[in-house]
């Protein structure tokens, strides 16, 4: 009896519930056989307490103890991880009493293998949130919780339901903030309903603030006032949770108020090394919006911390992002600005007991569960000399760093604070050889800079204990450190060396080739700024991580060129079309609107000759039903021309290809009304047309399992199309670079810096209508 209760407690189960056990023969007998077999197939007698838990339940709960074997391979083996796949297995076992069992139908069943990511839980718990939104903020704590938790755990059958609570009160908190006492009173009775009319009435003129564009019912700006936001006032940073609260807090609040006079105050912090992506939209917009919406300031400030990766074309395009979206920073600043106020505040952090030197090597740092440190305990002076050695050029790059003695929410130990670089640096010169991590140098830079709000995405919320930890041990004003959700696009890359690979490979020409999702490259390929605003305002402010579709960003776009793309008329194929009842010399002008849908935005004009060009398309040798362009049997109108053209003789090439078309016009008022009018031009001007698709065939081209010869082979080979003989009409003649113009009934076009005097070349920004096929 000793050994079975041995046994059964080894595997977590208390002495009494072993004792208890034992009394039932058919239990103790099914969980020893359990136990042994386990303990062989693990080549060990430790096995763990969640592992124990689950043998116990299934040998508790299972009939047919021919399958005891089976499903102990699958606990032992962690295939089975959870209650719930457990449930899922006896089910499957009960109702497939037959033999042979069939394995893969059984995994199936019970998910085994299935991984659900943090990522996927946030997804699914943010739109049931957003499902229930409006009840939620109306109702508050008095909203039935169960039901998010019940539609969660529906659609995330095999997460983890600890880390899906986590997530659904994580989730609930952002959008409703800490209970207040109105929270806790009695349940108000539910008011009368307004009618219909005065509360569309109403609707209609809360939405219409400043003249703000609306998306999906809120602007970016109304997000950012705090309606979506549960942000702390100024000066209130001590009512954040998690803040933490120093004897000298208050008075460091106090002098923080007297200095900012309670302004909001945010910072957008790049590192100056790669371009801006379009997931660094979302963090322009959400900083200095912020900041706008409050009638606040915001801070352009370069993290300079590594001058290995730096160059000054990425400080100059970071700057001229940030503008083009329609911001101005109140100042432009540097880390490196602070560079000796750093080291001073790091040799205090020596002095305080807070920080050593180490020599262990970069390679032994690496990871979650690196060896502590021997030199941890190292006498302060000790260190504080070492500092000034490391400092002043006597070690060896990677011989020596100084850590801060603190544990990350991540469980990483000790971070790095300074290392040594014999690199110049681009505005210090060699005037250090030991440079400030990120995780030292940025909540120091936000206290110096007083910066109310820093605003990161949610990756950076493992470092948020290191960030209020640091500022109270060096005893300076503590910012508070909010996060929010990333956003991501599917069909792209943004991680900066595998777009320097694409360049390198020739796959891309460069950082701004129109076909990747950098900011420079979306400005050429002709994405208004607006439209990439709207685009964020529209994913809205989320805490969980957002993957989009380029399509719905293309929408946005779509939206923004309809109404300030001027129409013009241009052919990518053309086919040449003679009016044979027209004088050699015969020449009109047309006037085209450069907004059909409002003629009082504009107009410009074009030469109509007895040449004219069409697309090749546009007509058919041969009739086919439904076709309503032109062939032989079939007139069409010409936009704009007032005439109507019908085919007199078809002229071929040797190879047969139709190379020109001899045609009569007529009025369209003496004429039969055609089925269809087809764009056009005469004169025109001969110009390059670049058309893009998208540059990866799959959705996650980083993703191992979909694409599992990397990103590299999954390039799509017609994700460029260059058409080097199309003609447009002669008046964008005195367009400039990023004008943009939608040529009718083709597609909405942007002028390209290639564009020359003698050749204009243009890139196609989107088509006129989304294809279905991409979606």
């Amino acid at each position: 009896m000793a050994d079975s209760v041995a046994l059964f407690t080894s595997i977590g189960l208390s002495e009494q519930k072993a004792k208890e056990t034992l009394k039932n023969e058919a239990l103790s007998s099914a969980l020893k056989d359990a136990v042994v077999q386990a303990q062989k197939l693990l080549g060990s007698t430790n096995i763990d307490k969640g592992t124990g838990t689950l043998l116990y339940s299934m040998a508790s709960r299972l009939r047919d103890t021919r399958r005891l074997a089976f499903l102990t391979e699958h606990i032992a083996k962690r295939k089975i991880t959870t209650d719930l796949q457990l449930s899922a297995a006896l089910d499957y076992v009960k109702s497939h009493p037959q033999d042979p069992m069939d394995q893969k139908a059984f995994e199936t069943a019970c998910g085994v293998g299935v991984v659900v990511t943090p990522e996927q839980i946030e997804d699914a718990v943010e739109l049931i949130i957003r499902k229930h939104k409006q009840q939620l903020l109306a109702e508050r704590y008095r909203f039935n919780m169960g039901i998010l938790m019940g539609e969660a755990r529906a659609a995330l059958k095999w997460a983890d339901g600890k880390m899906v609570k986590n997530e659904v009160d994580m989730q609930v908190l952002h959008h409703l903030g800490p209970k207040t006492e109105a929270d806790l009173e009695k349940k108000p009775k539910a008011a009368k309903p307004k009618a219909p009319e005065k509360e569309k009435e109403e609707e209609k003129q809360n939405n219409a603030v400043n003249g703000e564009v609306m998306m999906e019912g809120k602007t970016l700006m109304e997000q950012l006032r705090g309606e979506a936001l549960k942000f702390h006032k100024p000066g209130e940073n001590y009512k954040t949770e998690g803040y933490v609260v120093t004897p000298n807090t208050m008075n460091l609040l106090k002098q923080h108020l007297e200095i900012t006079g309670g302004q909001v105050r945010t910072r957008f912090p790049p590192e100056p090394n790669g371009i801006l992506h379009i997931g660094h939209a979302k963090a322009i917009n959400f900083n200095f919006g912020y900041a706008k919406a409050n009638n606040g300031i915001c801070f352009l400030r370069y993290d300079d911390t590594n001058p290995e990766k730096e160059e000054e074309k990425y400080f100059t395009a970071i700057k001229d992002m940030v503008e083009w979206l329609g911001y101005t920073p109140y100042a432009i600043t540097h880390a490196s600005d602070n560079f000796q106020c750093l080291y001073e505040l790091a040799v205090e952090l020596i002095r305080r007991g807070h920080a050593y030197i180490c020599h262990q090597r970069g390679e032994e740092l690496k990871g979650h569960n690196a060896p502590p440190s021997p030199w941890r305990d190292r006498p302060i002076e000790e260190s504080l000399v070492l500092f000034e050695r490391m400092k002043n050029g006597m070690f060896a790059e990677g011989e020596a760093t100084l850590r801060m003695k603190m544990v990350m929410e991540d469980g990483k130990m000790d971070p790095v604070a300074y290392r040594i670089k014999y690199t110049p640096h681009h505005r210090s010169g060699d005037a250090w050889c030991i440079y400030p991590t990120y995780d030292y140098t940025h909540c120091l830079c936000d206290s110096i800079e007083h910066i109310t709000h820093s605003l990161c995405t949610k990756e950076f919320q493992a470092r948020r204990s290191s960030y209020f930890w640091l500022c109270n041990a060096l005893d300076v004003y503590c910012p508070v450190q909010w996060e929010y959700g990333r956003l991501n696009l599917t069909y792209t890359v943004v991680s900066k060396r595998k777009i320097i690979k694409l360049v390198e490979t020739g796959t891309v020409r460069d950082w701004d080739d129109p076909r990747l999702f950098t900011l420079t490259a979306l400005r050429r390929r002709g994405f208004p700024p607006q439209a990439i605003n709207n685009f964020c305002a529209r994913v809205g402010v989320t805490v969980a991580q957002t993957t989009m579709e380029p399509h719905l960003l293309e929408a946005c776009v779509r939206e923004v060129l309809n109404d300030t793309a001027p129409r013009i008329m241009a052919v990518l194929e053309p086919l040449k079309v003679t009016i044979t009842n027209l004088p050699a010399n015969a020449q009109t002008e047309v006037r085209i609107p450069d907004f059909p849908a409002d003629e009082t935005k504009g107009s410009h004009v074009v030469p109509f000759s007895k040449t004219i060009y069409i697309e090749q398309s546009d007509f058919r040798e041969v009739m086919e039903k439904g076709y309503k362009r032109l062939t032989p049997d079939q007139s069409v109108g010409l936009r704009h021309a007032g005439y109507i053209i019908s085919v007199q003789r078809v002229i071929k090439d040797g190879s047969g290809k139709v190379v020109e078309l001899e045609v009569t016009c007529a009025t369209s008022d003496s004429a039969e009304k055609p089925k269809a009018f087809i764009h056009w031009v005469s004169q025109p001007l001969k110009c390059e047309v670049r058309l893009y698709e998208r540059l990866f065939l799959h959705k996650n081209p980083e993703d191992s399992a979909e694409v599992p010869g990397g990103f590299l082979s999954d390039i799509n080979p017609n994700s460029l199309q260059v058409v080097e003989s199309a003609l447009v009409d002669r008046s964008v003649s005195k367009a400039k670079v990023f004008d943009k113009f939608q040529f009718e009934r083709v597609g909405y076009f942007s002028v390209d810096p290639d564009s020359t005097a003698d050749k204009m070349v243009f890139n196609r920004t989107v088509t006129l209508k989304e294809d279905p096929g991409k979606i």
